[in-house]
């Protein structure tokens, strides 16, 4: 397969929203030999199988966790290096909860690069007039919403509806998928209340471990354009891995950056 080729495969993927990986040897024999890993396959030939098997299961590691890196691999008189280029899929923002925050919170995910799908039982307010920038909006209740969106682990839950009929089964379900990031609104003791309810209805304190709530980092938002910027900051500190306080505090690297790593 030709260089082009190869690039042709990864626009094509991310134009889908497929997970892809590109690993290039930068250093050591067989410079410039491609491998393109997508979720069931593989094309092109790093080394042999073996080193072949072992830049695809680092390539799949760090799609994952969406982090490029120039991992060096030991091969038989010296090392190679391999610049592994990850193009995970846009993330998406799940919104139970056509409610005012849900707009902002909307608005700014976009400009952030998420796919945005909002959904509501309450077709009064769940509307393209209320949601101009939504990707895509359903109505429906929780368990029939989630139920007809992929859940994926790029997907980022927000509930914010703060009405048990509502939350209650969306966090049930949510609970039991992949997404990355789950938060619900409320305050400490409806949360507290909240999980109670969860685990007598079966959820375990596992599952009630992932879910954030009250949902957003502690900026004091009032207005619910602060709120949606809270919720956002939160979610964005998640995806990269990173706790979320002050950078005047903060230890290692402010922004994340390329590394080199040592795999056997």
């Amino acid at each position: 397969m030709s260089t082009a080729s190869f690039y042709d495969h990864v626009r094509q993927a991310v134009q889908a929203r497929v997970p892809v990986a590109l690993a290039t040897v930068v250093r050591g024999d067989g410079l410039g030999a491609k491998l393109l890993v997508l979720p069931d396959v593989t094309q092109g030939r790093i080394g042999n199988d073996d080193l072949s098997r072992q830049v695809e299961e680092t390539a799949r590691g760090l799609l994952a966790d969406e982090q490029s890196e120039t991992v060096g691999f030991e091969v038989d008189g010296g090392q190679l290096d391999v610049f592994i280029e990850v193009f995970p899929p846009a993330p998406t923002l799940l919104i139970f909860g056509a409610v005012h925050v849900a707009q902002p919170l909307t608005r700014f995910a976009k400009q952030l690069g998420f796919r945005v799908v909002v959904t509501d039982a309450r077709r009064v307010l769940a509307t393209v007039e209320r949601f101009p920038e939504a990707d895509e909006i359903v109505v429906a209740w929780p368990d029939d919403a989630l139920a007809q969106i992929e859940i994926l682990p790029s997907t980022f839950i927000a509930i914010l509806t703060h009405d048990p009929k509502f939350d209650e089964p969306a966090l049930t379900g949510a609970l039991a998928t992949e997404a990355r990031y789950i938060g619900a609104v409320g305050s400490r003791k409806t949360n507290e209340d909240r999980r109670e309810r969860l685990r007598a209805a079966g959820v375990d304190d596992e599952h009630l471990a992932r879910l954030h709530a009250p949902i957003g980092l502690n900026i004091g938002g009032e207005t619910p354009e602060e709120m949606a910027l809270s919720i956002l900051a939160e979610m964005v500190a998640v995806r990269h891995g990173r706790p979320g306080g002050p950078l005047t505090t903060a230890q290692g690297p402010i922004r994340g950056q390329t590394v080199v790593a040592a795999a056997n």
